[in-house]
């Protein structure tokens, strides 16, 4: 188990120019993620080291924006105007997951401008929309050399900290486990734990403009 992305809904005036806001804070340029058709939504990809992705995410107006969870779990974060909608862990087996969440893992897919179709399963977006704080589960169809921070690789930036409002023991009961550092690649800040749940902030150790916080 392991952070795989961190989510940023668009704000007012479009995925692109959300990103360029973003691309001047990191120091880093997105790449075009392309269109989730299953989702009705779309993405630019900021590579991050460790094996970790940003993505700025648009729901398009396709019914699938309105009928599937991520298409509303984006929709939702943009009509309150943009910022962070969540985030992602990646596992390789979701049976567990699946057993405990009680249904089953939906797929998706999008191709990149690498035109190398990627493939995944995921599961939690529902949990995410009725409770910000936690995440979703990912298990990707694809070889770590095909994973979205592979393509244009950054090393030069890194997640540090999730600044997360909620309950340390609601995530953990999420995850499945009791360990008190079950992502130990990342640290996460807990604030405001009767608070509206969710990200407040992300920050980001890059070599060019020092500790980012967005």
């Amino acid at each position: 188990m392991k952070l795989d992305h961190v989510s940023f809904a668009s704000e007012p005036d479009g995925y692109e120019a959300t990103a360029r806001r973003i691309s001047d804070r990191l120091g880093v340029d997105p790449y075009d993620g392309g269109v989730h058709p299953r989702f009705g939504t779309r993405n630019l990809i900021f590579p991050l080291s460790g094996g970790h992705y940003l993505e700025v995410v648009e729901a398009l107006e396709h019914p699938a924006a309105l009928s599937t969870p991520f298409g509303q779990a984006v929709r939702a974060r943009s009509e309150l105007g943009g910022g962070w909608m969540g985030w992602c862990v990646s596992v390789d087996d979701l049976t567990e997951v699946e057993k405990r969440l009680e249904r089953k893992a939906v797929d998706g897919n999008r191709t990149p401008e690498s035109g190398r179709e990627l493939r995944w399963l995921q599961i939690g977006v529902k949990g995410l929309l009725a409770d910000p704080q936690l995440p979703f589960f990912i298990k990707w169809s694809v070889d770590s050399s095909e994973h979205p921070s592979a393509y244009k690789s950054n090393g030069d930036v890194a997640i540090d900290t999730l600044q997360i409002a909620g309950d340390r023991d609601r995530l953990r009961d999420w995850l499945g486990t009791q360990d008190p550092k079950p992502l130990p690649e990342i640290n996460i800040d807990w604030s405001s734990p009767h608070g509206t749940p969710g990200i407040m902030s992300v920050s980001f150790r890059t070599e060019k403009n020092g500790h980012v916080v967005i």
